[in-house]
């Protein structure tokens, strides 16, 4: 069988969507899926949607590209402001734009006139995570603006925590937006606008007991897909962390000295720390590297660890000596989903269950 290779359990990922869509629906909370670390998986969006999703959102126009050209008909989101030279392209093939800057917002009404549609658009405010998103303190003069330009609607506000600075989405951010939102309806007529709340980051505060105020809305993509919260890295109860598997292949296994030998300089990626001399080890190399999954983000099998990496080869050190051809199976971080899915050099299967964390021949 191919590797190295990425197996997919969509039946897994379709568990995912369900549960968070049933307990977040409890507080008012809709689910839009993010496929952006999946390269806009079209089986992985469809898994989504069955799941009970309402939307499918994706950073680059050329997934969502995709994901229409495989028949996909739901409401789709662009998450990341397209450059304007790139907004024919986002208006072809998205009915939703997350928007900071009225440049940008011009091109987009630019385009979705010269299409005769109507093209919706999500102000994204800025609380703290320094991403993007315009000031509080501008928020109602650009949705003004965007009110008086022509062929876009102003479909609400969102934000973003987490992904730059680590800042926690909480309370605080949440009764801001709650309260911009409720401005926004008093001036400008949004009735009942979409307030996107943020990202997988923000399930501990959506499932706390505090009220959610106008929010009514998250952007879903490492929870479905991994089942784990990236505040903490740890599963998320009752999902599942089974839905992709990265397999290669061992291409030599000997027994080596644990400690390096020679004039030391640099390694290809930079200094790396001395190793601790323990004799000598089983080294096995995997055809696994830097150019299809993150190292630092596989986890290997019990009693495996990675010694290092390279451009191609990933190395372990392994309990005995291993036959070249043998699958090794890693679990992903998000980090290495992302790279994974969107090397040309990882292939694709899609199984009906998952096979582990394991070692098969």
């Amino acid at each position: 069988m191919i590797t190295p290779r990425i197996d997919i359990d969509l039946t897994a990922i379709e568990h995912n969507a369900r549960t968070l869509v049933a307990k977040l629906s409890k507080r008012g909370l809709s689910v839009t899926g993010v496929t952006k670390a999946t390269l806009g998986s079209p089986d992985v969006a469809k898994a989504m949607l069955r799941g009970g999703v309402v939307g499918i959102a994706d950073s680059r126009i050329e997934n969502l590209e995709a994901l229409r050209d495989a028949g996909i008909r739901a409401p789709m989101t662009l998450l990341r402001s397209p450059a304007p030279d790139w907004a024919d392209r986002a208006v072809a093939c998205a009915s939703t734009t997350l928007v900071s800057d009225l440049d940008v917002v011009d091109a987009l009404s630019a385009a979705a006139g010269r299409r005769a549609v109507n093209h919706r658009l999500v102000l994204m405010v800025e609380l703290g995570d320094l991403r993007e998103g315009v000031m509080v303190a501008d928020v109602l003069d650009a949705a003004r603006r965007i009110s008086r330009t022509r062929h876009v609607t102003l479909a609400g506000i969102g934000t973003n925590l987490a992904c730059r600075s680590g800042v926690i989405p909480g309370d605080d951010q949440m009764r801001e937006l709650s309260a911009l939102a409720t401005a926004l309806g008093a001036k400008f007529g949004v009735a009942t606008p979409v307030v996107s709340g943020g990202n997988s980051a923000n399930l501990t505060w959506a499932m706390g007991t505090t009220p959610v105020g106008r929010v009514n809305d998250l952007r879903l993509g490492e929870a479905i897909l991994l089942g784990m919260d990236p505040l903490t890295r740890k599963p998320i109860p009752g999902l599942r962390q089974d839905t992709f598997c990265v397999v290669a292949s061992v291409i030599e296994s000997l027994a080596k000295p644990s400690y390096p030998w020679g004039l030391r300089a640099q390694s290809a990626f930079g200094t790396v720390a001395a190793p601790r001399e323990r004799g000598s080890i089983v080294q096995t190399l995997v055809a696994l590297g830097r150019q299809d999954v993150d190292p630092e983000g596989v986890t290997p099998p019990a009693g495996f660890h990675v010694l290092g990496s390279s451009s191609d080869h990933l190395v372990l050190e392994t309990p005995t000596r291993m036959p070249a051809g043998t699958e090794v199976r890693f679990s992903p971080s998000y980090s290495a989903l992302l790279r994974a899915m969107t090397s040309p050099f990882v292939a694709e299967r899609l199984v009906t269950a998952s096979a582990g964390s394991s070692i098969a021949a």
